[in-house]
């Protein structure tokens, strides 16, 4: 039973795990482990007042991984996943921790969550801005050129990508803005020189 105060048994015995492991139970003498008195389960020392922690309401359907056999008993909901962004994140629980498409899918997701902010913040009073929010400006009005040159920084190699990285997304998103307003103005044309309506 996981999350009691238990410790939970092992699968195999000390001495099968030291004929199949080489080196295993190195630290098993208590006088090579300092901390051994605060491993040792007692009854009444540790400070535990339930055999099983009372579990937190689950307001809505959290992730799990599928090495767990349940819900941990406590878990965040600062952040409730949402959106598309949301939909890749509970997705990505399909697979197991050990799998790279889990940590692929949520990487993925958290770029897809920072562009649903971006879209979100022009609908605002206060839209995103890339000059001042990406440290753009302040390459220019804080010695930007001056704390890389001749001081030794070992990221120094990579700084030509970081334009590309930093603007290139932000320029991508506009070119698609101008190619997508170009064609709809084309095509509102084209309908007036044949004298038809505008489809809306």
């Amino acid at each position: 039973m996981t999350y009691t105060p238990h410790k939970p048994p092992i699968a195999e015995s000390p001495d099968e795990l030291r004929q199949r492991i080489p080196g295993w139970g190195v630290d098993l003498d208590p006088k090579d482990r300092p901390s051994v008195p605060k491993l040792q389960f007692q009854e009444d020392f540790t400070g535990a007042h339930w055999d099983f922690p009372e579990r937190q309401p689950e307001k809505y359907p959290r992730e799990r991984s599928v090495e767990h056999g349940m819900l941990t008993p406590v878990f965040g909901t600062a952040q409730p996943p949402s959106g598309v962004s949301g939909a890749i994140r509970r997705y990505a629980y399909h697979y197991s921790e050990g799998r790279t498409a889990h940590w692929l899918l949520l990487i993925v997701a958290d770029r897809v969550d920072a562009w649903e902010n971006h879209l979100k913040s022009f609908l605002t009073l206060r839209p995103d801005n890339p000059i001042t929010e990406t440290g753009v400006k302040a390459e220019f009005t804080h010695h930007g050129l001056r704390s890389r040159v001749g001081q030794h920084r070992t990221d120094l190699k990579h700084q030509p990508l970081d334009p590309v990285i930093v603007a290139g997304p932000w320029i991508a998103a506009a070119g698609a803005v101008y190619a997508g307003a170009r064609s709809v103005a084309k095509s509102l044309a084209h309908a007036g020189s044949n004298g038809q309506r505008p489809v809306h």
